[in-house]
């Protein structure tokens, strides 16, 4: 019965003249039907006409050739394509837009989902009108939600601050001191500026007050920005040493038990990250769970390739390092080669679960985008099971005895070839898993790896060769002092100035943050 009373109102919408549609918008917009926001929108926007022969009102899409495209409004129905002469415009006029602009804000601002109310209220504070401040200071001391009935205070004094009197913006600008909205800084700022020009001349008492009052509230303010500004270049300083960290610990491990610099590294990055995209092209309906498929899958893949670039090349030039890394940087050209045959040289693109787009927002200026989040927990996650697998199982312990003394753990029994090919394998698994890392943060391509294996180095060698503690410590180091770095220098010069003071630092501590322990460890 309802969904007819609207269509019987919209259906008026042809016959009604520029003086009396007003009253019939009201009622449109009074209606509790869902589609009163849409068909609003549509005459806001000049795209509500209705046709010429039968009065139907419909939506229109403008055509490249110059027709039209039709769609009922009421039903969504396509209606095809219809010539302009056979159309003709619900008519508007300024005074009839700004009616319906205060309608929709209206519809917005008593929506029942909060999260529309809030959206709206934001809207109206980045350019508060008298129709809207009105219909905030009625719906300000009805509002349940904390968030959304804050903010509505926020516009109201916002509105006061740019229209008020003297008191008026004085007592706006004592209320908004804490607030971060970036249209609250602005419109102190600009009033600031307006009683600066009035200065030239003279300022009355209270103007002195309020500009006093405006300078200490943007001081305020600014000091509370430089706060949540640190804390952000410290959450993606720790999302890029989350990376650097998976990135690199596999490289610690295989480095420090057998002595290899394995240039090939970064193809094992590679392998993990197109692992997670052809899982994605076999199970496009598990979108949603296809990571929890790519990060076994991902170890697994790159663990076998790693086993047999140990037992095939590796294991024939030990204690050989120069022709270690120059085989390694073969294997590295031959494998980029082979993806390149297979997927082609151009950057594929694995898609973000559902569950991993959007951020969490903590406050106007500062947000946790959730992707990032998720892969400091994972990377954390994935160092600490590591950590607990070498201390606590028996081939971590024999790792461990290899690292400190190949010898003397051949003579008690140990099978130090079995206990490389394993570690080799683990390492290069463990950059499998940071390849399904990488691919929610950038595409695919055969270069990937090649962007990340200096970095692993460098991380190795500042932590400390085959230390875990120190692997988590030098990349999260590196990551934050990264991130801090760019907005001052560039991406570029940050890069030059960490690899200057790792040079120096390396000078003084060669053996890096954590020296291994061991009578090999010379």
């Amino acid at each position: 019965m309802q969904a007819d009373e609207f269509s019987g109102l919209v259906n008026q919408l042809p016959s009604k003249s520029l003086r009396n549609i007003t009253p019939l918008l009201e009622k449109i917009a009074a209606h509790p039907d869902e589609r009163t926001k849409t068909v609003l929108t549509e005459i806001l926007n000049g795209d509500l006409y209705y046709k010429k022969n039968n009065k139907q009102v419909v939506s229109i899409r403008k055509h490249p050739d110059g027709d039209y495209q039709l769609t009922d409004v009421l039903t969504g129905d396509s209606l095809g394509v219809a010539s302009k002469s056979s159309m003709k415009k619900i008519r508007t006029s300024n005074r009839i837009r700004s009616t319906i602009r205060g309608l929709i804000a209206q519809l917005d601002l008593t929506h029942k989902d909060a999260q529309v109310r809030l959206a709206a209220v934001k809207q109206i504070l980045d350019d508060p009108d008298k129709q809207s401040i009105a219909l905030l200071k009625t719906l300000a001391s009805q509002e349940q939600d904390t968030d959304v009935a804050e903010l509505m205070e926020t516009a109201i004094g916002v509105n006061q601050l740019k229209r008020g009197n003297t008191d008026e913006q004085l007592a706006a600008a004592k209320q908004l001191r804490e607030s971060l909205e970036p249209a609250v800084r602005n419109a102190m700022v600009n009033q600031l500026s307006l009683l600066d020009e009035i200065e030239k001349t003279e300022l009355t008492a209270a103007e002195k007050k309020l500009k006093a009052e405006l300078t200490s509230a943007i001081d305020k303010i600014k000091q509370k920005r430089s706060i949540y500004e640190f804390i952000e270049n410290m959450f993606f300083g720790l999302s890029l040493g989350s990376v650097l960290l998976l990135a690199a610990i596999g490289l610690a491990i295989t480095f420090g038990v057998m002595g290899v610099i394995n240039m090939a590294h970064g193809e094992m990055i590679m392998l993990g990250a197109y692992t997670t995209y052809v899982i994605q092209l076999m199970f496009p309906q598990w979108i949603d769970y296809s990571l929890f498929i790519a990060i076994p899958a991902a170890f697994l893949v790159s663990g076998f390739v790693g086993v047999l670039i140990e037992r095939g090349v590796i294991r024939f030039l030990k204690g050989r390092p120069l022709e270690t890394l120059l085989a390694t940087f073969g294997i590295s050209l031959i494998l980029q080669q082979l993806v390149r045959t297979i997927f082609s040289p151009l950057n594929r693109t694995v898609a973000a679960p559902e569950w991993m787009s959007g951020s969490w927002q903590i406050n106007p200026i500062f947000s946790i985008t959730f992707n990032r989040l998720y892969i400091i927990i994972f990377a954390l996650t994935v160092f600490f099971a590591l950590l607990a697998f070498m201390k606590r199982s028996s081939l971590g312990l024999h790792v461990r005895a290899v690292a400190q003394n190949r010898e003397m753990a051949r003579a008690l029994s140990v099978r130090s070839d079995r206990v490389d090919a394993i570690t080799f394998g683990l390492g290069s698994g463990i950059a499998g898993i940071a390849g399904v890392v990488l691919s929610q943060l950038t595409n695919v391509g055969p270069n990937l790896g090649q962007s990340y294996i200096i970095d692993s180095f460098l991380v190795v060698v500042f932590g400390g060769v085959g230390n875990l503690w120190g692997t988590l410590v030098a990349a999260m180091s590196l990551g934050s002092i990264n991130k801090f770095l760019e907005p001052l220098t560039g991406s570029v010069l940050a890069n030059i100035i960490v690899l200057v003071g790792l040079v120096l630092f390396i000078q003084k501590r060669p053996k890096g943050l954590f020296p291994q322990k061991g009578r090999s460890a010379d």
